[in-house]
């Protein structure tokens, strides 16, 4: 799949309402529950292997997001609000030493600390004392949607839209789309938006004429 039109994908910005839960129904119930205060643990830690939602729920939270992989060192980072610190497994020494003290002052301050990390904290290679702290809230693994969620997630969304879009089109979707589901979900609103642009129905043809666009140069 080569790149799509930029201004064809419209800007989906990660809500809760927007996220599949997928089997991760119960995680996403206390997750929202923790995040309206109840539990009302410091810490609430989501693992799960690349691609299962963990960035999205950080990025939906309302909280004050800094990528770990993008930071290392959590440099500028300070505790005056809810900290969503993603990919915690790549903080560098010095990141490592400023989220222990960060966690501090986050409790000291009846503020929150949100972490994403592809393992449970006990098994990161991280410092002793940080991942104690991490640990001691509240730990939720992601799974992954499976394909059969995927494709009923993109029928249910293209249903909302009156879309009609054949079983035979969403399986081409699923295999010649990246597989992640805000830029799935993000093609069914450019499907759309395409097939009102050119009075088109949804076709295998349109769907690879959608796909095979190139951004302008």
């Amino acid at each position: 799949m080569r790149q799509l039109t930029l201004d064809l994908l419209p800007d989906s910005p990660p809500t809760l309402d927007n996220f599949v839960p997928g089997a991760n129904a119960e995680a996403l119930a206390v997750f929202t529950g923790w995040l309206a205060g109840e539990p009302q643990d410091t810490a609430f830690c989501l693992h799960g292997e690349a691609g299962c939602g963990k960035s999205h729920l950080l990025q939906a939270s309302g909280f004050h997001y800094v990528d770990a992989a993008a930071n290392p060192g959590l440099a500028g980072i300070t505790a005056d609000t809810a900290l969503a610190v993603d990919n915690v497994e790549a903080l560098d020494a010095d990141g490592q030493i400023a989220l222990f003290a960060l966690f501090n002052q986050l409790k000291a301050g009846g503020e929150r600390l949100l972490a994403a990390t592809l393992q449970p904290p006990q098994h990161l290679a991280l410092r002793e004392d940080l991942r104690t702290r991490l640990g001691s809230g509240l730990i939720y693994r992601l799974q992954p949607l499976s394909d059969a969620e995927k494709a009923a997630a993109l029928a249910a969304q293209a249903k909302e839209r009156a879309l009609k879009l054949t079983p035979e089109a969403i399986d081409y979707l699923m295999r010649h789309a990246p597989r992640n589901m805000r830029t799935l979900s993000a093609l069914i609103v450019a499907l759309d938006h395409y097939t009102l642009e050119h009075k088109r129905a949804v076709t295998l043809p349109l769907l690879r004429e959608l796909l095979t666009l190139e951004s302008p140069t």
